[in-house]
This record gives C-alpha cells, sequence and structure tokens, in this order.
C-alpha cells in the first residue's frame, strides 16, 4: 500500500510537473502573441477563451494575469460530470466583478466594472484530459474617459445654458473648450451644425486639454447654428459633447406702407398701416408727421419676424405736404433703424381772407377815390373761380359802372357813398366754396337825405308837431339849418326851434294860420362839406277822415258776404278802410280786416263763424273805420246784417225777497234826482264855453245825417264829453258806478244758472241798464302819426298796423229807460261812434273775450247829458221820472 501511494504521490507530480512544463512552453511559446484588447473603465469587457472539444475532455479553465504563477480565476470541470463546474475567482483582483461563460460560445470571462489596475496582460489556460493544453493571451487596456468638455468666453467666464449670444450681426465668436482628464489623451475639437471646424487643440497644462474657436463676421444665415465642443479618447463609446445655440439680433430687412392714399381730404378719419419684416426679435414701429412723432396707433405681430402698426389720424389742413415716416427699429441693435416716407396730399376746401388793399388808409376813403381788395386764397386743389361780394350781392365785371375784377384783386374806381359796405370774396375748388370774412369799407361823403321824395304831413292849426329830419352823412353832421317857404315869403327858422342829434334834426313847429302851410327845407353839413339836396316836409291842413257812405252788403250765402261803401273824405292825406266784427253781447271787438285802396271787403267761412257764435250765444255786428294820418274817422254800423243769433237768457229762478226791490228802487231814485241836478248846472256850463268855442273856431268836422241804409251820428257832442271829465261828475259817476256794481252782485249771488254772466234781473228790480253810464274813463285817441325808422330813413307811416281802434260797446239799450233819443253816439278810441238804439232785453254788461283786443271801452257821457242836449232843455220833469219808474215796475211808495 505504501507503494501504492508513493506510486500515486509521485504521478501526481510527474503529472504536476508536466502541466508546468506544458504551461512554461506555452507561455513562452504564446509570450509575443497577446491579443489587443480595450476596455472602457467603469464598462463590461469579454476575454474569449474558446473550448473546441466537449466538455467531458476538459479538466480545467485557468486564468493567470502578466506572469503571476497563481491563477485569479478558475473553473473546475473534474469529477463534474453532470455537476456544474466549480468557479473561483479571486476576491482581491476580480471578485463578484468577473464571471466565466462556458457554455456559451466561444466561452469567454465576463469582466464587469472595469478598474485602471485591471489593465494588463491575462492569459487563459484551458487543461484537457487527453489532449494537450490550449493557451489564449490578451493585453487589455482600461480606457479613461475625459471629463464633460466646459465652454469660456472671450473673457474666460464659464458659459451657461444653451445659448451662445445673443449676437450681432458682423459680430465675431470667440469660444474656449476645455477638456480634464483622460486616458489615452483625448481629441478636443469644434463641430458647427455637426461639421468640424477647428480640431487643433492643446494641452494646457496637466491634463487640460484645450481648443479655442474663432468664428468671424457672423451673418443673419448663422441664426440658430449649433456650436459643438466635443472630445473623445476611443471608439467604444461616444463622444462627449457640449452644444450652444446661436442667437442673433437682427436689424429690419424692410419697411413699407402699404398702399397710402393719394389724396387726404382734411378732418376726415384714415387709418394707413406699415410693414417691417426681419427683426429678431419683432421691431418696435413708430410714426412720424415731420419730426412730430404719431402715438394713437395699433400694433399687430405675425410670423416669420413680421410687425404691422396701423396709423389712425385725421389730417389737417397744415398736413398738406408734409412728411409722414415709418421707422422701424430693432431696439437691442442700437444706432440701427429703418424708415420709409410717405409725403401727403391733403385736399380741402379754400382758405379765404379779404384786405383792403395795402397802400391804402381804411378811414382816409372818400367819395370819388380809387379802392381796391385783395383776395388770399389757399386751397388744394387749387381754385378754379372767384367771386366778389359786396353786403351779400354778387358784383360783376363792370368797367362801366368802374367795377373791375383781376385776378385775385377787385378794383373800385371813382367810389361813391353807395360803395360803402361790408365786402368778401369767395373761392371755389373741388372740395368746396369758402367765403371770407367780410372787410368794411367806409366812404366818407357830405350829408344827403334820408328820404327821396316829400314828405307829406297833415297837421291841424295849433297842433304842436315834431318834425324829424334824417340825413345820412359820414361823418356824421356838425351843424343843421332849417327854411320855411311858402307862396308868399322864405323865411330861416331859428336854431332854438330845433335840436340836433348826431345824424338828425327835430324841428317842434305849431302851424297857427293859412300862411304856416308851406314847405320846410332841411340841411346839414359836416367836415366833408354841405348837403346839396335839402330834406323837404310838405305840411298841409288836415284832419279826420270823414266817415264811409252808403254801405251795402250783396251776394251774401251762408259761406261768405261782399260788403261795399263810399270814400268819404280824406281828410287831407291818404287814409285806408277797416272793417270790424264786435261782439253784440260783449261789446269786444272779435276780428278785423283792412283794406288800403277802398271799402271793400270779402268775408268767407261765415259758416264756422256763425257755428261758433251759436255755441256762444253770440252774435257780431260789422263797424267801417276809414283811418288817415291824423286818425279813425266814426265807425258807420252796417244796419241788417249780423252773424250768429242770440237767444234771450231765461232766468234759472224767480224768486227774491220783497224788500230787496223798495230798497233799491229808493237808492236808484235818490241817485237819479241828484245826477239831474248836478247834470244841469254842469250842462249850463258847457254850453256857454261850447258858443264862445264855436266863435273862435269853425268846426271841421262834417256834420252827416243819416244816410241811406247807414246811421251816422253827427259830433256835436264832443263839448259835453269832455265836460264830463270834471272831478266833481267824475265823483258822481264813480259812486253811481260802485251802487250798481253792488247791486249786481247781490243778483249773481241768487242766481242757479251755470253761467252767473247770463243771469237776467227779477222784473220786480230796476234794470240794471244805467250801469253803462260812465262805465269806463275816457281813453284818449292814441297817435297815429308814428314815425318808423328804416335803414336810417323817417317816414310816416301810413299802414293799417300802425291803428287798431278801440272797440266799441254795442250793448243793446232799452227805450225804456226814459230816454227820447233814437240814437246815442259813443267813443271810439276817442272818436265818436254812430250806433243804432235797439229796444231788446236784459240790460247788464257781460264780460267776455275779444279774439284779437281786450274788452271795449264803454260810453264816455251819460244817458241823461245826451238826451238833455238832443232835446234841446235841461228842465227837470218829475212827472215824467215817476212815469218811468212806475214803467220799471217800481212801487209807487218809493215814488
Amino acid at each position: 500500500m505504501k507503494f501504492n501511494g508513493f506510486v500515486n504521490v509521485l504521478c501526481c507530480k510527474l503529472v504536476l510537473i508536466i502541466y508546468l512544463a506544458d504551461g512554461k512552453q506555452m507561455h513562452e511559446k504564446d509570450k509575443h502573441e497577446p491579443y489587443s484588447v480595450d476596455g472602457v473603465e467603469g464598462r463590461s469587457i469579454e476575454l474569449q477563451c474558446p473550448i473546441t472539444v466537449p466538455l467531458h475532455e476538459v479538466s480545467m479553465v485557468l486564468w493567470f494575469k502578466d506572469n503571476a504563477g497563481i491563477p485569479l480565476y478558475s473553473v473546475d470541470v473534474r469529477d463534474r460530470i453532470g455537476r456544474q463546474p466549480a468557479h473561483w475567482s479571486a476576491p482581491e483582483v476580480f471578485g463578484s466583478r468577473a464571471k466565466f461563460n462556458i457554455d456559451k460560445s466561444p466561452a469567454s470571462l465576463l469582466i464587469k466594472n472595469l478598474k485602471r489596475h485591471d489593465q494588463g496582460i491575462y492569459r487563459c489556460r484551458i487543461d484537457f484530459r487527453t489532449i494537450q493544453t490550449q493557451t489564449y493571451r490578451y493585453n487589455l487596456s482600461v480606457i479613461v474617459l475625459p471629463e464633460q468638455p466646459v465652454v469660456l468666453d472671450r473673457w474666460g467666464r464659464l458659459m451657461n445654458g444653451t445659448k451662445l449670444g445673443p449676437k450681432e450681426e458682423g459680430d465675431d465668436v470667440v469660444i474656449t473648450c476645455r477638456v480634464s482628464g483622460g486616458r489615452p489623451q483625448p481629441e478636443v475639437r469644434w463641430l458647427i451644425n455637426g461639421i468640424i471646424v477647428d480640431d487643433q487643440y492643446e494641452q494646457n497644462s496637466g491634463d487640460i486639454i484645450e481648443n479655442r474657436l474663432l468664428w468671424p463676421t457672423i451673418q443673419r444665415s448663422d441664426l440658430n447654428s449649433i456650436f459643438t465642443c466635443q472630445t473623445m479618447n476611443t471608439k467604444l463609446v461616444e463622444a462627449k459633447e457640449t452644444s450652444y445655440v446661436l442667437d442673433l439680433h437682427l436689424k429690419p430687412l424692410s419697411v413699407k406702407i402699404i398702399d397710402p392714399p393719394q389724396a387726404l381730404v382734411a378732418e376726415n378719419r384714415y387709418e394707413v398701416s406699415c410693414r417691417s419684416w426681419g427683426s429678431r426679435p419683432h421691431a418696435i414701429i413708430t410714426w412720424y408727421k415731420g419730426k412730430r412723432e404719431m402715438t394713437h396707433t395699433k400694433d399687430d405681430t405675425q410670423n416669420h419676424n413680421t410687425t404691422v402698426s396701423t396709423l389712425i389720424f385725421s389730417p389737417k389742413i397744415d398736413d398738406d405736404g408734409k412728411n409722414m415716416t415709418c421707422r422701424a427699429e430693432n431696439p437691442s441693435v442700437k444706432g440701427w433703424f429703418l424708415q420709409t416716407t410717405w409725403k401727403m396730399n391733403v385736399v380741402y376746401a379754400p382758405l379765404v381772407s379779404i384786405q383792403l388793399g395795402s397802400t391804402l388808409v381804411a378811414d382816409d376813403i372818400k367819395e370819388g377815390d380809387d379802392v381796391y381788395f385783395e383776395c388770399h386764397v389757399k386751397s388744394n386743389p387749387s381754385w378754379k373761380k372767384l367771386l366778389w361780394f359786396h353786403d351779400d350781392t354778387l358784383l360783376l365785371h363792370n368797367s362801366s359802372a368802374r367795377v373791375i375784377q383781376t385776378n385775385q384783386s377787385l378794383v373800385l374806381q371813382k367810389v361813391v357813398k353807395q360803395s360803402a359796405g361790408y365786402y368778401a370774396c369767395s373761392a371755389i375748388n373741388g372740395e368746396g366754396e369758402t367765403v371770407s370774412n367780410q372787410q368794411f369799407l367806409r366812404v366818407k361823403h357830405a350829408p344827403v337825405c334820408g328820404h327821396e321824395r316829400v314828405v307829406l304831413i297833415g297837421a291841424s292849426k295849433n297842433e304842436n308837431m315834431e318834425i324829424l329830419c334824417e340825413i345820412y352823412a359820414d361823418p356824421p353832421a356838425r351843424s343843421f339849418h332849417w327854411r320855411f317857404n311858402n307862396s308868399a315869403e322864405i323865411l330861416e327858422v331859428d336854431s332854438h326851434r330845433y335840436s340836433n342829434h348826431g345824424n338828425f334834426s327835430v324841428l317842434q313847429y305849431i302851424p297857427v294860420s293859412e300862411q304856416d302851410y308851406g314847405t320846410l327845407s332841411c340841411w346839414a353839413s359836416n367836415e366833408i362839406g354841405v348837403q346839396s339836396e335839402p330834406c323837404l316836409f310838405q305840411v298841409i291842413l288836415a284832419d279826420l277822415p270823414s266817415p264811409v257812405t252808403n254801405c251795402t252788403f250783396y251776394n251774401r250765402t251762408q259761406q261768405f258776404a261782399e260788403i261795399q261803401c263810399a270814400p268819404g273824405y280824406d281828410g287831407g292825406l291818404p287814409q285806408m278802410f277797416m272793417l270790424e266784427l264786435v261782439s253784440k253781447r260783449t261789446g269786444t271787438r272779435r276780428f278785423n280786416f283792412s283794406n288800403k285802396h277802398e271799402p271793400y271787403f270779402m268775408l268767407d267761412h261765415l259758416e264756422k263763424l256763425s257755428a261758433l257764435m251759436a255755441a256762444e250765444n253770440n252774435s257780431l255786428s260789422c263797424i267801417v273805420f276809414a283811418i288817415n294820418q291824423k286818425g279813425a274817422s266814426r265807425g258807420v254800423i252796417i244796419p241788417n246784417f249780423e252773424i250768429g243769433h242770440m237767444h234771450p237768457f231765461q232766468s234759472a229762478s224767480k224768486h227774491s225777497t220783497e224788500w230787496l226791490p223798495i230798497a233799491l228802487g229808493a237808492l236808484l231814485t235818490v241817485i237819479i234826482l241828484a245826477l239831474s241836478i248836478s247834470t244841469k248846472a254842469y250842462f249850463g256850463q258847457c254850453w256857454i264855453s261850447c258858443r264862445r268855442q264855436s266863435e273862435t273856431d269853425q268846426p271841421n268836422d262834417v256834420k252827416i245825417t243819416q244816410q241811406t241804409k247807414n246811421i251816422v251820428i253827427s259830433n256835436d257832442f264832443e263839448c259835453g264829453t269832455n265836460c264830463l271829465k270834471r272831478k266833481s261828475t267824475q265823483t258822481h259817476n264813480h259812486q253811481h258806478q260802485q251802487q250798481q256794481q253792488q247791486h249786481r252782485s247781490s243778483l249773481r249771488k241768487k242766481a242757479t244758472s251755470k253761467d252767473a254772466n247770463d243771469d237776467e234781473p227779477d222784473p220786480d228790480v230796476i234794470p240794471a241798464q244805467f250801469n253803462m253810464i260812465s262805465s269806463s274813463p275816457m281813453i284818449s285817441t292814441p297817435m297815429l302819426g308814428s314815425r318808423e325808422k328804416s335803414d336810417s330813413y323817417a317816414f310816416v307811416n301810413y299802414s293799417a298796423s300802425s291803428y287798431y281802434p278801440n272797440p266799441i260797446d254795442l250793448t243793446n239799450l232799452s227805450t225804456g229807460m226814459g230816454l227820447d233819443c233814437s240814437t246815442a253816439s259813443f267813443m271810439v278810441g276817442g272818436h265818436p261812434v254812430a250806433m243804432a238804439l235797439e229796444s231788446s232785453g236784459g240790460g247788464g254788461h257781460h264780460s267776455g273775450l275779444a279774439q284779437n283786443n281786450g274788452p271795449v271801452q264803454h260810453p264816455s257821457a251819460t244817458a241823461s247829458s245826451i238826451c238833455a242836449t238832443s232835446t234841446g232843455g235841461s228842465d227837470l220833469d218829475i212827472n215824467v221820472i215817476k212815469d218811468r219808474l212806475m214803467t220799471t215796475r217800481v212801487p209807487e211808495s218809493c215814488v
């Protein structure tokens, strides 16, 4: 057994020696033929060791490093039939980082996470059971990758981010790529858009390698170019890179005003657009009118670096010919902009102004001088026509009239006073017409009369008149003088009899005798000269016109009627005629008509007027007047002509107390007795004064008796009515009026009718007919000789509008009042009016509204005075008074 054991040990030693010998021989044999293998630090690598025989023929697989005799990795396949081979890795070398894949074809050793110290020569030996050992050698190089490259600007500052710039066109790009570490030494190069542009690098210090890139004069096309710094020292892995995108600030490439209008109308609103392209970032567009910046704009940013700006503006007249500039600029590109200019053509109506000739003095122009005006016109388009105006009247070129128009000038040769006034010029072009300001032309001249014809003045004897002499003069008149001329003599008027007031003089004149009627002449003078032709006034004897006669109406229908009268004496002056429709119930004037030539009147729409009167329970009477400068004639009532119809009023209540009529009757009796006594005394004095006056002055009034179909009352009672103005008579009449008013008030309170003004008094009470006596004060005749100023002229007014006679009272009078008069005279505007007395019931005065004037004035003379005059005596007859009172149902006890 010892021998067997010895033999076994010997055999093992021999085998080992053989293996070692074989390995040594193989090592020596493959010593110069290792395979070069590169591995990257931190990565994995496989070292192949191919097994070309079946696995059961393999005994062991051993891995050695460099010349080490101890394996660092082994795979034992001995006695492992049917089992997995035994793997062993030296923990101080690979440990778990290495693994031999024997089942892989070819078999290989996988080394993970290579370390720098893993670099070396590795040998793989495969021992077989029956065949010779195989050996494979590998020279493993471990590559250490460089650090990530960094980029520095031209000033050596580290660049962050991924943007290079922003730069401007024409700038140079200077950047440096720096790489640290790496084995073997890495390459450092620059690429632009993937193309190598610089691979020249240098080692700075230690293991730092740099590559400095200079890219001169960058262009617009370089925008967004990618500048890449790349470093690599093996192809086993991708190169490390650091990239930057070039950013540029670009100038605008173009700026354009889009379709500007050819012509702009002044003051109209316009929108004009300007477009800029090519700027990065988007351009800022600014508008300028001349040198003034426009601010009313709106901007719109579009794609592809396009900006559109819209200007909203209203051109003025002064903008014509100015340049509108659109400027585009990139604020990041300093000192550079792009602009375009558009010259505006602003059209407008002419601007016109007028001036007096520069060589003329405005306040030193007199008759006979030559004058010229200049019309200054500014317009676009140019004016086509020029017009001249004098006081808004078109002036035409007329050489014979010494009016000459040349280009933009107006020449007036030998001007006269009529040439004074306001001058203007007008220019017309395609946009319209404009009238200039007015230039006043003052022409100094000697005085001329304010009226061309002789002024006719009608005056009665001893009438005080103010005669107005008005002249035209520039400068104003300095003095006046008057002269009187009749058939017998020529007299200068004393200066104290007239007063001067600038351009008119007023003469106080009173004709006393027939010799005082004639012609008055008036002259004036100023610094230019003396009036050549005087103002003439013909003073004639004149009076009120006579009333019309023979008034008839014909062709009367329900719709219209015609009234024709014969004119009377005109009083020596031109006369006109007036017809009035007067309410019979209230006495107010409701309508009037006038005729300047003859007393003829056409009344129409009578059916409407009749319906209106019927609704008012009223009727209208017609009165015709003649009117001249001195006043109105007496009115003539058209008989048997009535519009409308009045129905008698019915009392709503016939109850009254028994004592009221007795008291009123007694009161009225006392008042009548007192008035009769006082009237007798006053009329005696008046009769004496009237006789004296008739001896001195001949009456001018024409006594007119009853005419055909007209009742006319003479004017013999003017003295009586004037006498009634005395204070004592007014006092008695006023007291009597108050008593009658109280009586009517008591009757109104007892009435049950809805219209208190239409009540009928109780038959046992004395009717209030005497209330008509002196119901209103005397109203004098208005002055009809009013003068009307027109363009500084003074004329006597003969128009109908200058005279409106006061309406008369047509309240019916009852003959049962004790009046034997068949007619009574009433005052209309201070003049007597003939009036028929009709017998009708109801004596109270009823108020009413006239259509055009107020209430009529009541008669001014008392009924008793009229009757006394008409009968020719003033004795008091008590029996007559008693009969009359009994007729009105006054109890006998009161009498």
